[in-house]
C-alpha cells in the first residue's frame, strides 16, 4: 500500500547525455552485439518498447553523473535532476488566417506568465505556404534576439490529410524555413485539397511524417517534432491514423494535446455559450464511427482520447508505443485582451494582418495567453532547443492547468531505494528481474503563489494508474486498454511546501506501465468505464458553464517496468 509524507529535499544528480547502450542503439547490427545484449534488445522488440522514444530514457535505470551543465540554486524549475522547462507548442500570430498577435506579443507574454519555450505555430493555408513562413520568420528571429530567455521556434499548424491538425516545428537553423516551407508546400491538406478520410489522404499524412523524418538525418534540421492536436475534437483522428502517425517515424510523430487549447470557451457568457476548448462538435462523414458521442466534449479540460482512463491513450501505452501528451493555449485571441485587429490590409495578398491595435475587452473570446493556464513541462538537461526537443521526444513531460502545483519528479524504483540520482523518470522504461520489488515514487511541489485568477491553487487529491502491457493490438482502430484502472488514490491533507507518496507493485513478474494525474478535487465523476476502472475521474464539460479554474488538473507522462 502507498503512504504520503511530507516532502524533504536532496540535491539531485543530474542523468548523463551520453550516448544510448548498444542493445537500444538500432543502427548497431544484432551480430555486433554481445549475447545479453541481443537478449535485451530482442525482449524490448517482443514488447513494443525498442522505440526511439521510450529507449532514449532507458539509460536513465542504471546511469548518472554529474551535469554536463549545472542548474545553480536560483533556478525554481530544477527537479529530479533535469531542468523542468514550461512552455506551449500551439500558438497563433497576425500570420494566422484568424489570428491577430505579433509574434513578439505572444512571446512576451509567454515570458511574463512562466514560460521558458514557445512555438509559433501559424495556420498552414494557401497564403501560409506560399508567403507567409518565409514573412514570419524575421519576426521570430528578432523575438529571439529581444528575448533571449524565452527559446522561440519556428513550426507550424499541419492540415493533416485524412485528419485534424497538428503542431509540426524544427529546430533553428538556416533551413528552418525551406523545411517547413517544402513541407507545408506538399503535404498540407488545405494545401493539396487532401482534406477527406481516404486511404490516398492517409498515405500522404504518412508520407509527411516520414519527410520530416528525412530532412532530420540528411542533417538539413538538427530535429523535427510532430504533435497531434485537439485530437477528438472532430472525432475525425482513428485510432489507426494515429497508430500509423508514430509508427511512419516514432523520433518526430512523438503524441498529441492532452487537453487543447481555448480553454476560456466555455465560460458562461451573455451570449450563446461554447465549449470548453471548443470541443461541441457532432459526428461527420469523415469521423471515426467507433467512437462515443461523450468524445466530442472535454473531461475536466482534457481531451476524451487522454482523460478516459482505460480508453485510446491507455490502449497506444498497452502496446508499449511511446505516444506522449502535452498541454497549451492554441491562443488566437485572449480572453479580456483589449486590442483587436488591425484595420486594413490585405491577408491573401500578404500572409499576415496589420499589427493590432487597442480596442474594447475581448469578453466573448475562448483563449488565454501562453502559459497563464495551460503548462507543458519538459525535462531538459540544459536551456537550449535541443535539450526541450530532446526532453520533448523522450516523454519527460507533466502538464498543468492553472498552475495547480510547482514541481513534479516521478519514478519508478527498486523498493527501498531512496537514492536522488536513481530510478526511472518519466517516459522512461525501467528493466528489472522477474520479482523485483517495485514501486512509484511521487514528489510533489504544492503551488507557492497565487496564479493568474489571483488564488493558490490547493491539490486535493493524486491517482496512481496502471495497466499491463499487452503487445501489439490484433486491430489497429483499437481503443481500449481492459486492464488498466486507477490502483490507488492519495488524498494529500495539506495546502502548502511539498509532499511525496509512494505505492508499492509488489514483486513483479509481466510487463506493466504506470502514469499519474491528480486534481484539486472541485468536479468529478466515474470513468466512462466504470467505476471500478476510475471511481473519480473528471467530469464531463458542460458547454455554456464551465469554468476552467474551478476544475484543475495535472497529468504526467507514464513510466514503464519491463521484468525479465
Amino acid at each position: 500500500m502507498g503512504h504520503g509524507h511530507p516532502h524533504h529535499h536532496h540535491d539531485h544528480d543530474h542523468l548523463t547525455g551520453e550516448d544510448l547502450p548498444p542493445a537500444l542503439d538500432q543502427s548497431v547490427p544484432e551480430d555486433e552485439l554481445s549475447p545479453e545484449d541481443v537478449s535485451r534488445r530482442r525482449f524490448l522488440r517482443r514488447t513494443g518498447l525498442l522505440g526511439a522514444g521510450v529507449a532514449a530514457t532507458a539509460l536513465a535505470t542504471t546511469q548518472a553523473a554529474h551535469a554536463h551543465d549545472p542548474v545553480g540554486e536560483q533556478d525554481r524549475y530544477a527537479r529530479g535532476g533535469f531542468r523542468w522547462l514550461a512552455g506551449d507548442h500551439h500558438i497563433h500570430t497576425q500570420y494566422s488566417s484568424d489570428g491577430q498577435y505579433r509574434v513578439f506579443d505572444q512571446a512576451r507574454h509567454a515570458y511574463a506568465h512562466g514560460l521558458d519555450w514557445m512555438v509559433v505555430t501559424d495556420h498552414g493555408s494557401a497564403a501560409h505556404a506560399k508567403i507567409g513562413v518565409e514573412k514570419v520568420n524575421p519576426d521570430i528571429v528578432q523575438t529571439r534576439e529581444q528575448l533571449k530567455n524565452l527559446l522561440v521556434y519556428q513550426g507550424l499548424e499541419w492540415n493533416i490529410p485524412a485528419a485534424e491538425h497538428a503542431t509540426v516545428f524544427v529546430h533553428p537553423g538556416r533551413n528552418e524555413v525551406a523545411v517547413l516551407k517544402e513541407f507545408e508546400n506538399a503535404f498540407d491538406g488545405s494545401v493539396k485539397g487532401a482534406g477527406d478520410s481516404t486511404p490516398a489522404n492517409e498515405a500522404l499524412a504518412v508520407a509527411g511524417i516520414r519527410f520530416l523524418g528525412e530532412q532530420v538525418r540528411r542533417r538539413r534540421v538538427e530535429g523535427a517534432l510532430f504533435l497531434a492536436n485537439h485530437p477528438a475534437r472532430r472525432g475525425i483522428d482513428s485510432p489507426h491514423e494515429l497508430r500509423g502517425w508514430r509508427e511512419a517515424d516514432p523520433t518526430v510523430a512523438i503524441g498529441m494535446e492532452g487537453a487543447p487549447g481555448h480553454q476560456a470557451a466555455g465560460l458562461p457568457r451573455a451570449t450563446a455559450g461554447r465549449a470548453r476548448g471548443f470541443y461541441d462538435n457532432n459526428p461527420s462523414a469523415n469521423s471515426f464511427p467507433g467512437y462515443p458521442l461523450e468524445s466530442y466534449r472535454t473531461w475536466g479540460g482534457f481531451d476524451w482520447m487522454t482523460a478516459t482512463v482505460g480508453g485510446l491513450w491507455d490502449s497506444l501505452l498497452a502496446e508499449g508505443k511511446a505516444w506522449w501528451i502535452t498541454a497549451n493555449s492554441d491562443s488566437h485571441a485572449n480572453y479580456l485582451d483589449t486590442s483587436q485587429r488591425g484595420p486594413g490590409g490585405d491577408f491573401n495578398a500578404n500572409g499576415r494582418y496589420e499589427d493590432p491595435v487597442y480596442g474594447p475587452p475581448l469578453t466573448e473570446a475562448g483563449d488565454y495567453w501562453p502559459g497563464q493556464y495551460s503548462r507543458t513541462h519538459v525535462g531538459a538537461r540544459s536551456f537550449s532547443y535541443r535539450a526541450v526537443m530532446d526532453g520533448l521526444r523522450a516523454g519527460r513531460v507533466w502538464v498543468d492547468h492553472g498552475g495547480l502545483i510547482s514541481g513534479l519528479d516521478v519514478r519508478a524504483r527498486e523498493a527501498g531505494d531512496r537514492r536522488a540520482s536513481s530510478g526511472t523518470p518519466l517516459g522512461g522504461v525501467m528493466r528489472v528481474k522477474r520479482g523485483t520489488n517495485v514501486e512509484a515514487t511521487i514528489d510533489i511541489d504544492l503551488a507557492r503563489t497565487p496564479n493568474w485568477s489571483q488564488f493558490v491553487p490547493v491539490l486535493a487529491r493524486v491517482d496512481v494508474i496502471a495497466g499491463a502491457v499487452t503487445g501489439p493490438a490484433a486491430d489497429p482502430d483499437t481503443f481500449t486498454a481492459p486492464a488498466t484502472r486507477v490502483v490507488k488514490s492519495f488524498e494529500v491533507g495539506r495546502a502548502s511546501g511539498r509532499v511525496s507518496f509512494t505505492y508499492s507493485f509488489g514483486q513483479v513478474s509481466e510487463p506493466f506501465y504506470f502514469r499519474i494525474r491528480g486534481t484539486d478535487g472541485r468536479r468529478g465523476a466515474p470513468g466512462l468505464m466504470g467505476a471500478e476502472v476510475d471511481p473519480a475521474g473528471p467530469a464531463l464539460d458542460v458547454v455554456g458553464n464551465a469554468d476552467p479554474w474551478q476544475d484543475l488538473w495535472f497529468y504526467a507522462n507514464p513510466i514503464w517496468v519491463l521484468p525479465s
